[in-house]
Parts: structure tokens; C-alpha cells; sequence
């Protein structure tokens, strides 16, 4: 995001105002990698709350993703056009106020409203605050600064399910979005007082309003779709049959502007290396994988599984704690060993331990669904961190930003896009399941006998059968979701091969 901005020289901070612009600025990047996980393990609560179902429910997560990630390539024409600091300054405030109308919202409706605009401001705060951060500190404390962010990013989407479940079941779910409020006010004031004096060169940089447009439409268009689909039993509606339409051309009428635009707002050429096409096609399969398993994990814990909110966020986190132990290992190693080679022991990591998981049963501990949790920990860097370099390492120095912003739209739909599968497919199969052991359960009556011998009434028998009908059903739906995950990790292993070995390393620090 840096190369995207006019360079200053500016005289560094010094003290105590130095610690207190890299706090700042980590504070900002927190908050809005802290809102794309927080209200994963809320959604059942916020689902009850507002009278919705918890398929409706997700799409409090999917709106903010897709939200973020379409104007995450339009940071750079922000910064430019407007100035670093100002567009910085503003996304701050504008997301604490849609965060605190998100907690005041009092319908689905509202909430997905306000959620999209959240969205909206909260992406240039990633890319701009790592700007800021490297525009700020000298040369030489640089890379300290930077590993105060990245542990941010690292910190955050495991923070994230904890606080959502502490503060739903200790207060109630408007909390999630309330928390934003002052730490955005706060750094939105101090963070103008301190880094005005900052401000990059304005440059009247033409934006190219087609393919901005055409993005809009197609992304929305797919989104719609998906979101809607099984309610509308797909394309027996003509609703999403038309939202399908309008996707499919949108995009082709997207993809043949910005090939032929001179100064497109995406600019696609990156692909033309194939390094980094290969680099975007393993991470949208593994972190489409991940990411669904990751949402599904609280909605069946919570669901089927008794857990409270807190306690869900809390076993869900554990995949994060080994993530934040290994990550230096892994970004040291990255300088010296194939990435390709990293890339897909961690994949083939992740598969393994969510192969693994696919083997779950409804009596099993706290302790028996964590380990798998807490050991795909491991894989997390060994995926991330030698990828972004893999894939940056494969494109012109001049395309580095393009590439950072094109890589993080499209990982960010895989995770929206997955969101939005797997929800489907988990009700769907779940319907299956049930149908296929509804035929085969206590066909001789034996089972409503003995709890009618045990004092139930035929009633309660017949509930209670129906219970454990249900909670099975759920159950092989949920490892059937897994499975799948584990197999897209396979084929995103298999993917990184098609990248040719680079021959130099990548300046991450555009990567966002």
C-alpha cells in the first residue's frame, strides 16, 4: 500500500510520541481484523435476538467481508486523491459510528445495513495503517513497528470469538460493536493531531467509476445469491436465477473493462505471471476451507453442542495460540527455504488435522475438539506468511501494490463465498441425513418401549428419539463439511506446485 503513496520526508517521532503512534496505529488495524471474527460465535445470539434464522444470521458476517474487500482496492486512489492521513482519519471515525448503529439496530435489516457500512471503513484501516506505521517510524526501528502490526493481525481474529462470547453472555450482543466506539473516536482525534503534519501530496488520480460499478454489481449480484439461495430453493426462484444472470455478465463485463482500461481499478495483467495466479488459487481453496470450517465450528458447538458463547469462542480460539508461537519461526524460514515447499506442508497440515475432524462424534470433551483446534495452530504460517511472498515474489516491483490489493479482494470473497456454502450445504445435508436415518431408527419399538418403561410418556419417547435423530443428523452433516474442507486443502496443496520456483524475495510490506 506504501508504493501506492507520495514518499515524505518527514521527520521521525521520537519517545514517547513513537510508542504512542505505533499503539495508535495498531489499535486501528486490531479493531478492524477484530470485526471480521467477532461475531462469528454471536450468531446464533444476534440470530435469536432479532428473530431471524441462523442461516439469515450469517450474513452479519459475509456483508462486512465483502464490504471490506471491495474497498480495499480503492485505498490507494483514496490516499492519493485525498491525502493518507485524511482518508485514515475518516475511515476511524466513520467506524466507530457505524459500529455504534450497528449495536442500536433493532432488525436484520438495519444490522446488515449498518454491518456493510462498517465494512465500507473499515477497509482502507488495514492497508493505510501499516502505511502510516512505515511513513512514521525511521528506517531503523521499521521492522519493529511492523511486527507490532502483524502480531495485531495475528492477535486479533483470535481475540475475536473470545470477546463476542464473553460479551454476549455476560452483557448482550449490541456489546460487539459498542466496544469499537471508543477506541475508534479515540484514535480518530489523537490520531489527527498526530500525524496531520504527515499528509502525502494530493494527486488528481482519474478512477476508473465502469469497473467500480461493474465490481459492485457482479460481487453484490453473487453475494445475493448465494445468501438467498436455499431459502429460495436456488434456481427453481427466478429471483436468484436473475441475481445469477446479472453475476455472471457482470462479471464478464468486469473482467473485459479492466483488461482494456488504461488505468483500471483492478488491474488484473498480475495474473499474466503465473506464480502469482497459482499463489491466488491456493489461497482462495485453503482459506475458503478454513474460514468455512471456522464459522461452522461455533454455529454447531453452540447449536447442537450445548456450549455457551463464551465457551465456544474460547475452544474455537485455540486454533490461533500455536499460530502467534510459530509465526517468527515461519517468517524466518521463508527467507531461506522454497516457499512452495511451505506453502504445502502447511496446507497439508490444515487438511490433515480438519480430516481428522471429520471423525466427530456427538459425546465427545471439550478436550477431545480442542487438540485438533490448538494443533491447526501449526499450519496457519507455514500457509500465510511464505504464500503472500511466494505470490508477491512473482510479479514486477511495480505491481507489488496492485497485487497486495487483488490478492486480499480475492481471499477475502473466498472466505465470504465459503461462509455462504457451507451454511447451505451444512442444512441441506443435515435434511439428508436426517431422511436417510429417519427409515432406519427403531423399527422394531424397541427403543420407545424401553422409555416408556422408563416412565416417559409415548410423547416424550417419541421427542426424545426425535432429539437424538436430529443431533446425529447434524452431526455427520458437520463432518461431511469438514471432509470437503480437508479435500480443498488438498487441492490448494497441489495448486502452489503450479507456481515456478522464485528467484527473488518479495517486500511484503504492501500486502494487506
Amino acid at each position: 500500500m506504501s508504493s501506492t503513496s507520495s514518499e515524505l520526508s518527514i521527520k521521525p517521532l521520537a519517545g514517547a510520541q513513537l510508542i504512542g503512534a505505533g499503539l495508535l496505529l495498531a489499535a486501528a488495524n486490531f479493531i478492524a481484523v477484530l470485526d471480521t471474527t467477532i461475531a462469528n460465535v454471536s450468531v446464533s445470539t444476534i440470530s435469536g435476538a432479532l428473530g431471524a434464522s441462523s442461516s439469515q444470521g450469517t450474513y452479519v458476517i459475509t456483508s462486512y467481508a465483502v464490504a471490506e474487500a471491495i474497498t480495499v482496492p480503492l485505498t490507494g486512489w483514496l490516499a492519493n486523491r485525498f491525502g493518507a492521513v485524511r482518508v485514515f482519519i475518516t475511515s476511524m471515525i466513520m467506524f466507530g459510528v457505524f459500529s455504534a448503529l450497528c449495536g442500536l439496530a433493532n432488525s436484520l435489516g438495519l444490522l446488515i445495513a449498518f454491518r456493510v457500512l462498517q465494512g465500507l471503513a473499515g477497509g482502507p484501516l488495514i492497508p493505510l495503517s501499516q502505511t502510516l506505521l512505515l511513513r512514521v517510524f525511521p528506517k531503523e526501528k521499521a521492522p519493529t513497528a511492523v511486527g507490532l502490526w502483524a502480531m495485531t493481525t495475528l492477535i486479533a481474529p483470535i481475540a475475536g470469538p473470545i470477546l463476542g462470547g464473553v460479551l454476549c453472555d455476560q452483557y448482550s450482543w449490541p456489546y460487539i460493536f459498542y466496544i469499537n466506539v471508543p477506541v475508534a473516536l479515540l484514535c480518530g482525534y489523537l490520531g489527527w493531531k498526530m500525524f496531520k503534519r504527515y499528509e502525502s501530496p494530493l494527486v488528481k488520480v482519474p478512477i476508473d467509476t465502469v469497473g467500480l460499478g461493474l465490481m459492485i454489481i457482479w460481487v453484490a449480484a453473487l453475494q445475493l445469491m448465494l445468501d438467498q439461495g436455499k431459502e429460495k430453493d436456488w434456481f427453481a426462484s427466478p429471483e436468484i436465477v436473475a441475481l445469477a444472470l446479472i453475476a455472471i455478465i457482470g462479471f464478464i463485463a468486469f473482467l473485459i473493462w479492466e483488461l482494456t482500461e488504461r488505468n483500471p481499478i483492478v488491474d488484473l495483467r498480475v495474473f499474466r505471471h503465473r506464480g502469482y495466479s497459482a499463489s491466488v488459487v491456493t489461497i482462495c481453496l485453503a482459506f475458503g476451507a478454513f474460514f468455512g470450517a471456522t464459522v461452522l465450528t461455533p454455529l454447531w458447538l453452540q447449536s447442537y453442542m450445548g456450549y455457551t458463547a463464551t465457551h465456544s469462542g474460547q475452544t474455537t480460539a485455540l486454533s490461533g495460540i500455536l499460530a502467534v508461537i510459530t509465526a517468527p519461526f515461519v517468517a524466518k524460514l521463508s527467507t531461506k527455504v522454497d516457499p512452495r515447499k511451505l506453502v504445502c506442508l502447511g496446507v497439508l497440515w490444515l487438511g490433515s488435522v480438519t480430516l481428522l475432524r471429520s471423525f466427530n462424534s456427538t459425546d465427545m470433551t471439550t478436550f477431545q475438539i480442542g487438540w485438533p483446534l490448538l494443533l491447526q495452530g501449526i499450519g496457519l504460517p507455514l500457509f500465510f506468511v511464505p504464500l503472500t511472498g511466494l505470490a508477491l515474489s512473482s510479479v514486477n516491483f511495480s505491481e507489488t501494490a496492485s497485487a497486495a490489493g487483488l490478492m486480499s479482494f480475492c481471499r477475502t470473497m473466498s472466505g465470504a463465498i465459503a461462509t455462504s456454502l457451507v451454511n447451505t450445504g451444512w442444512e441441506n445435508k443435515a435434511i439428508y441425513y436426517h431422511a436417510e436415518l429417519a427409515g432406519l431408527v427403531d423399527k422394531s419399538g424397541d427403543a420407545s418401549n424401553a422409555l416408556t418403561q422408563s416412565g416417559l410418556s409415548a410423547e416424550q419417547a417419541r421427542v426424545s428419539i426425535e432429539q437424538s435423530l436430529q443431533s446425529q443428523s447434524i452431526m455427520l452433516s458437520t463432518n461431511h463439511i469438514f471432509m470437503l474442507a480437508a479435500f480443498s486443502f488438498l487441492l490448494a496443496a497441489t495448486a502452489v506446485w503450479f507456481a515456478p520456483k522464485p528467484t527473488r524475495i518479495a517486500d511484503t510490506s504492501a500486502a494487506h
